[in-house]
């Protein structure tokens, strides 16, 4: 599989909300279909579908599998942190739709590919979609009361600041992913974090 495919692979796959919110809960918990079904409110077969098509396209791995009357039953997770395809441990990717970056696992450039196929940008498109669309469904979820941080910024900036903001914007990414815990762990919280940060082009239109 060419290393665009694979990105391609990997956008399609998660461009769905309910694959989208299973790569969060699969990053500090490590479950079955069974498992997963529950805490999703979904039955086990559409749990077992949309877990088989993360795993296809390399954003799940299998942890463990135990026994379970009628036979095994797979224990997934999702290794935010592994390398994608074509790129070595620490190196940047460029879109492995995990949140973990600035094109995903820590690419200067939220579009790295010079000159992306039409199946890409489909690809990034319907994902950034589905991204933005999980944004209020989450806000209706929200404890009030307790605070929270809001931003929209179409500004102008130095390369070297908008450099910064990236790093910063990486940190918090990567610190929450880090942190991770099973659902209902003492002590956690439950929390949203949802970040787009990308360059836009100087004579787009609204530029000012």
């Amino acid at each position: 599989m060419s290393l665009e495919v694979s990105r391609t692979s990997r956008l399609r796959a998660t461009a769905h909300p309910l694959r989208l919110q299973m790569l969060s809960l699969l990053t500090g918990a490590e479950l079955s279909a069974a498992e997963v079904a529950r805490e999703l409110g979904i039955t086990q077969a559409n749990a077992s579908y949309h877990l088989r098509t993360l795993q296809a396209a390399g954003l799940l791995v299998v942890g463990s599998e135990e026994s379970v009357r009628g036979g095994q039953a797979k224990r997934y997770r999702h290794p935010w942190d592994a390398p994608q395809p074509g790129e070595a441990s620490g190196e940047a990717s460029g879109d492995a739709p995990d949140g973990t970056s600035r094109g995903t696992s820590g690419d200067t450039s939220a579009d790295p590919v010079a000159d992306p196929t039409e199946a890409d940008e489909e690809a990034r498109l319907a994902y950034v979609t589905t991204l933005a669309a999980a944004v209020p469904a989450r806000f209706a979820e929200r404890q009030t009361g307790t605070g929270g941080v809001f931003t929209d910024a179409d500004l102008w900036v130095e390369p070297e600041v908008w450099q910064r903001v990236q790093d910063l914007v990486l940190e918090a990414s990567r610190l929450v992913h880090a942190s991770a815990r099973p659902p209902r762990t003492e002590g956690a919280v439950r929390t949203n974090l949802t970040l787009a940060a990308f360059r836009l082009r100087d004579d787009a239109r609204g530029a000012r």
